[in-house]
């Protein structure tokens, strides 16, 4: 990695991107559009690095010339979609969902499948802010519960998503 890339990555919000491995074209573009945007504002994106969503936002994120670790769930490098830049084996299956939360600053939700609802539960079950765009919504003893913040678009999911990064402590 060159040094003035890896300059950026200290102190950079830390968002974790999850959804459908195999997404509509409509959830696919608004993976890639997180992931410019994402990349434009300087995150270090995180996500399962395989392929549907996971790959969308990755290549997004990496043709603004931003990082992409992908953390996957067997023990192949080469099973990381192509715009990955730092691919971590777990060999944990679907176990690395916890990963990708806990690493994250906050999440973003794009869509996604029983995966995604786990990470959801994960992320808040550990305080990580999550923000949806067109995935789950939560009902909690009759009422919606309001764990997942919901956003209309990308920018706005992309800014909810940074200002909690900069309220964390994490």
């Amino acid at each position: 990695m060159p040094i003035a890339r890896s300059a950026r990555v200290v102190g950079a919000p830390r968002i974790g991107v999850i959804g459908a491995s195999r997404p509509s074209r409509a959830v696919a573009r608004l993976a890639y559009d997180v992931g410019r945007l994402l990349g434009e504002r300087g995150a270090v994106v995180l996500c399962g690095g395989l392929g549907g969503v996971m790959e969308e936002v990755a290549r997004g994120v990496r043709e603004t010339g931003g990082l992409t670790v992908g953390i996957l769930p067997g023990v192949e490098v080469s099973s990381a979609n192509r715009f990955i830049d730092l691919p971590i084996v777990t060999g944990l299956a679907d176990a690395r969902n916890v990963i990708i939360v806990r690493s994250a600053q906050a999440a973003i939700a794009i869509g996604g499948s029983y995966g995604t609802l786990s990470e959801i539960g994960f992320a808040l079950r550990m305080d990580v802010p999550v923000i949806g765009l067109r995935t789950w919504g939560l009902i909690r003893e009759g009422r919606r519960d309001r764990g997942i913040h919901v956003a209309a678009t990308p920018k706005q999911a992309v800014t909810l998503a940074l200002a909690a990064a900069r309220r964390s402590s994490r």
